[in-house]
């Protein structure tokens, strides 16, 4: 310890309110500061409260596109390190779709290796300024540590502390390239850029394969882009991932609907190997009640794709967008809370989340759930629209509910509303997204006659491979699924592109 004691140690540590870049580089591979990590007792790092996230005030943030949350401090984060205990089995790996290294980043951090965070991360996740913004971590790796399997705390901030390893690389400049194995000259294609697909290109690549990704809309991102707001996830933050993808050598081609601009048959022939299907789910479903054709009734997907995607509301874009002063949102997963929250951005005087169940089954995660109750978001709940009323020029002004209760647990655990009898009331509204699912897109099942597809029109794969019915094609993300997280999607991603990798390598 260079002949400190223990408390200067600590003392030194105290003194520091924020870390410098030159500071950091300085005392990074201080002996002393390892010393200080080694002696801390477990005692000592779980009397550490848990970090609050730093975020906008909730009446400035709901009329502006900014990001909301905004992001730790090098101390905060530091400090937030130190609650890690290390555990000789840390679950929170197993609770990780992608299998990230999560103590193991996390101790970079604490010793104020940031540098070596990212390293570390990136070796199993190429999306980790994404994944820290969007991930349902609270579910999946933050459900499995420790604090809250045996000691009942709040867990260490997984997705907070990969976020700032990410944005400490973005903002330094230095953003790190993984290491490519030289080219086997092998061909693969990639059928969409969201985040399944730009794990597989990412994965493959890195094994020396020639990877090209196409994408149909003049954007790369997938839903990262159209699905997902500024205010989680700003869209600069997606590039700057693209952009590392292509220092690697993955190639980009927009506007290309496969099977339409050209046929896998086609791109065989140009030869490819193998391709993987990730083209989403972006058939938005309806719930097919009287009214529903009316104007100003959007799916959830058209919506935030026009405000996100295309601009509308922005004054140098033209894209046209319905501003509504009073407006219903119908659902409660996360895209109806984007959808609330981005039209109470778009100037709407009274937004409201209609949802037939109560705030215990609703799917949305917590987090945005309480930053649309802070910023004034009204929710319905056990409330069910049964029709629309439209206006003399068609366009929809009240909106019919009927307020309903939740039954007895079935034999899954889940209670089923049932509509309470004489409920109905209406509800003036001049705008309504519906936001209650999506279907997978039909696109490639139809041009692919013997692909096996399952009863809710998505693939059929080999859950351990994502290998199709046809050897030569794989798919993965919610084409798979039928909807589900960004990290599951990448998780598809990880495993399909080892089964690719198996796959060519047999033939």
């Amino acid at each position: 310890m260079q002949g400190r004691s223990k408390t200067e140690i600590f003392t030194e540590i105290k003194k520091q309110k924020m870390y410098s870049q030159e500071y950091l580089s300085q005392q990074r591979n201080q002996p002393w500061r390892e010393a200080l990590r080694k002696s801390m007792k477990a005692a000592e790092r779980t009397a550490i409260e848990r970090v609050s996230m730093p975020e906008q005030d909730p009446e400035v943030r709901n009329k502006n596109m900014k990001e909301v949350n905004q992001g730790l401090t090098a101390e905060q984060a530091m400090k937030e390190a130190r609650r890690c205990l290390d555990c000789v089995n840390p679950t929170c790996i197993t609770g990780c779709p992608v299998n990230i290294n999560i103590p193991g980043f996390i101790k970079e951090i604490e010793r104020g290796n940031f540098e070596g965070a990212i390293r570390c991360l990136k070796e199993s996740n190429g999306l980790p300024a994404v994944c820290g913004r969007v991930c349902p971590q609270e579910i999946q790796c933050e459900s499995q540590c420790f604090y809250v399997q045996k000691l009942k705390k709040e867990p260490v901030a997984i997705g907070y502390l990969e976020r700032f390893a990410a944005d400490y690389e973005r903002e330094s400049g230095k953003i790190s390239v993984p290491e490519i194995l030289p080219s086997n000259g092998i061909k693969i294609g990639v059928v969409g850029s969201g985040p399944a697909g730009l794990t597989v290109a990412g994965d493959l690549r890195k094994l020396g394969y020639e990877v090209t990704v196409f994408e149909a809309l003049h954007e790369i991102g997938g839903v990262l882009k159209y699905g997902i707001p500024e205010f989680r996830l700003p869209n600069v933050i997606v590039d700057v991932e693209i952009e590392n993808l292509r220092r690697m050598g993955v190639h980009f081609v927009t506007d290309f609907v496969v099977g339409k601009t050209a046929t896998f048959e086609q791109l065989m022939k140009e030869g490819y190997r193998a391709f993987f299907v990730g083209s989403g789910a972006g058939l938005p479903n309806f719930m097919g009640i009287p009214g529903e054709n009316s104007v100003g009734i959007f799916s959830s997907n058209e919506y935030l794709t026009r405000v996100n995607l295309m601009g509308a509301g922005k004054e140098d874009y033209d894209t046209p967008v319905l501003r509504g002063k009073h407006v219903a949102v119908i659902g409660g997963g996360n895209t109806a809370m984007d959808s609330v929250r981005t039209a109470k951005r778009m100037g709407a005087q009274r937004t409201m989340i209609v949802y037939r169940r109560s705030f215990e089954e609703m799917p949305a995660r917590k987090e945005e759930i309480k930053h649309a109750r802070e910023e004034g978001i009204e929710f319905l709940l056990l409330t069910n629209p049964v029709a629309y009323l439209a206006d003399e020029k068609g366009r929809v002004k009240q909106m019919k509910v009927q307020k309903m209760e939740l039954s007895e647990p079935d034999a899954s655990g889940r209670r089923r509303p049932v509509p309470v009898e004489g409920s109905e009331y209406l509800i003036d509204v001049d705008m309504v997204v519906v936001s209650v699912g999506v279907s997978p897109n039909p696109l490639i099942p139809q041009l692919l006659p013997d692909l096996k597809i399952t009863k809710w029109k998505t693939i059929e794969v080999n859950p351990e491979t994502m290998q199709s019915s046809i050897p030569w094609l794989f798919a993965g993300g919610d084409i798979v699924r039928g909807g589900a997280t960004v990290i599951l999607a990448m998780g598809d991603g990880r495993r399909t592109a080892e089964g690719i990798h198996k796959y060519v390598q047999s033939l």
